[in-house]
């Protein structure tokens, strides 16, 4: 299970976060999201702890936390919607539909 880490300073590295996260336990991956234009750090990414228990104490601790002038929001993370992460799911390959 992946852990979804919000409101996180736009400074933020993939170093940051596992440094702060293994205060809590082992850390098998980060995932920080960048900008496609910018590069930058979208302001959320997605930790995987190596056991549950060690997720429920990340939680417990860290959410609400004030980190690096934010306050961060460290909840479980919800799978995809599948309509939206199919390939051509949903509405036929995410395209708009226009009156007949």
């Amino acid at each position: 299970m992946s852990l979804y880490v919000g409101n996180l300073s736009y400074d933020v590295t993939r170093e940051d976060l596992e440094r702060v996260f293994a205060e809590y336990g082992d850390v098998k991956r980060v995932s920080l999201p960048t900008d496609r234009e910018t590069g930058r750090p979208r302001g959320f990414a997605f930790v995987d702890m190596a056991a549950e228990t060690q997720e429920d104490t990340v939680i417990e601790s860290l959410d609400g936390a004030e980190w690096m002038g934010r306050e961060m929001r460290v909840n479980k993370a919800r799978p995809r919607d599948d309509a939206r992460s199919s390939a051509g799911g949903g509405n036929g390959g995410n395209y708009r539909r226009t009156g007949f």
